[in-house]
């Protein structure tokens, strides 16, 4: 009796626990069911949540596991994922799907690489790659943005970066890189607002903090630089500018900007080389930057580099066709055509604002100069050299002394036409007719290589 009393307590004991495991299991079922629902809803945290309840009810069911693994890649926690896919394919081999896991952890090591190379265009590559098998992942989501940023692709950074703030708005990542996105488009008091924001989501978010700094520092030396520059005081506001250079040298937009204004301020102070290079500067960094080319253009101008100033202003007007473009490069076009001519004002040694009289005085001497008479003694290559200069002095006077052929001369107009052509000019006829005519001038030699002018 007493054996059979406690086969029956033993019975009893066992009975109820049966009962149990498969009230477990259809909890576990229905947990795990309410995690499926949420996941689908795309409710990553709850997913999981209930996920785990069903492990803790059946720990040794598969699907539970690959289930959670499953959730835990779309919320970005690679190493976890593969800790769940490892168990469940141990508890059945047939889930082998979450090898991918593997992938996307080697992707997000190669992308924090990378990213400390400066690589942007590989960590983007990499993100995408690893975003196919979690796009939900915000992490990743931040990462691929922030290089975006850096690479010059604001808009879509800034989709990227808006996106995840539609979801959630005090993602302090997302509202740094929509500022970083702002702060290198040179929307400054823009970016600093956002970078304020997301210190105060997360005060101690070290990019945030430095680009705020930077960003306000930057906004600073330039406001700085052009009151400088407005009230005249050029030294100062190249040194303004030129500090402010020294602030970010990733701010592409900014720093062209910056290049151009000291640029401007070169060319004030007639550095003109210097105001050439500051805006190939602007230009290298913005290729867009009609002002620099404008300046650059200018300064081609001002220092007779006119093959460079067309260049500049081609390209200008190829950008923005306006009158006062097309206007800029027809003059640029004049000034390179009458440039390869004969410069007939610094032949004679004027100004081009010269008066009748100074081009008279001017001819006079350089005439008297070049004279072949007067270098009757020199070599037959100097003599030759300077026959050519005379010859030259008296084309230039019979343009320049001539208000009509001048005017055409000036405007770049053709000299052949309308009869003016200098191929059969005789420049002793100018010599004579200025001097008073034959037997009105001699060179006579006093001892060698000593002359004296006689006039009749």
């Amino acid at each position: 009796m007493a054996a059979a009393a406690e086969c029956d307590v033993v019975m009893a004991a066992t009975e109820p626990e049966l009962l149990d495991d498969e009230e477990a299991k259809r909890e576990a079922e229905s947990f795990k069911e309410q995690g499926n629902a949420y996941y689908a809803k795309k409710d990553y945290n709850e997913a999981y949540n209930y996920y785990t309840k069903a492990i803790d009810m059946c720990p040794k069911n598969a699907s539970y596991y690959g289930n959670r693994a499953a959730t835990l890649m779309m919320l970005g926690k690679f190493r976890e994922a593969l800790g769940d896919a490892q168990q469940s394919v141990r508890l059945d081999d047939s889930f082998v799907r979450f090898k991918n896991a593997n992938a996307v952890i080697e992707y997000e090591k190669i992308a924090e690489t990378d990213f400390e190379k400066r690589d942007f265009r590989k960590v983007v590559f990499c993100m995408d790659r690893a975003l196919e098998f979690a796009p939900a992942c915000h992490r990743f989501k931040i990462l691929k943005a922030e290089c975006l940023a850096m690479l010059g692709r604001y808009p879509e950074a800034q989709s990227v970066a808006s996106d995840i703030l539609r979801m959630d708005s005090t993602n302090a990542d997302a509202l740094y890189v929509r500022g970083l996105c702002l702060y290198y488009e040179d929307c400054i008091e823009k970016a600093v607002q956002f970078f304020v924001q997301a210190l105060r989501m997360a005060p101690d978010h070290e990019k945030a903090c430095v680009a705020c700094r930077n960003a306000k520092a930057l906004k600073a030396k330039k406001e700085d630089g052009n009151k400088a520059f407005k009230e005249g005081n050029y030294k100062l506001a190249y040194e303004l500018y030129t500090e402010a250079l020294g602030i970010d040298p990733n701010n592409i937009k900014t720093n062209a900007k910056l290049y151009c204004n000291r640029g401007t301020v070169n060319s004030k102070l007639r550095k003109l080389d210097g105001a050439i290079e500051d805006c190939t500067n602007a230009v290298k960094l913005d290729d867009t930057y009609i002002k620099a080319y404008l300046r650059r253009a200018q300064c081609y101008m001002d220092t007779e580099q006119y093959e460079e100033a067309v260049r500049d202003y081609e390209k200008v007007y190829q950008t923005e066709k306006t009158k006062e473009h097309k206007q800029l490069l027809k003059n640029a076009q004049l000034e390179l055509k009458k440039s390869k001519r004969k410069d007939y004002y610094k032949i004679l040694g004027v100004d081009k604002n010269a008066s009748e009289d100074e081009i008279k005085k001017a001819y006079r001497k350089r005439a008297l100069m070049h004279h072949p008479d007067r270098h009757s003694g020199a070599s037959a290559e100097v003599q030759k050299e300077e026959e050519k200069k005379f010859k030259e002095v008296g084309e230039a006077f019979t343009i320049l002394s001539d208000p009509k052929k001048k005017t055409r001369y000036d405007s770049g107009q053709d000299l052949d036409e309308e009869g003016m052509n200098m191929g059969d000019f005789d420049a002793n006829n100018i010599f004579k007719a200025f001097f008073g005519g034959p037997g009105g001038f001699s060179f006579e030699a006093s001892g060698p290589g000593n002359f004296f002018f006689q006039f009749g």
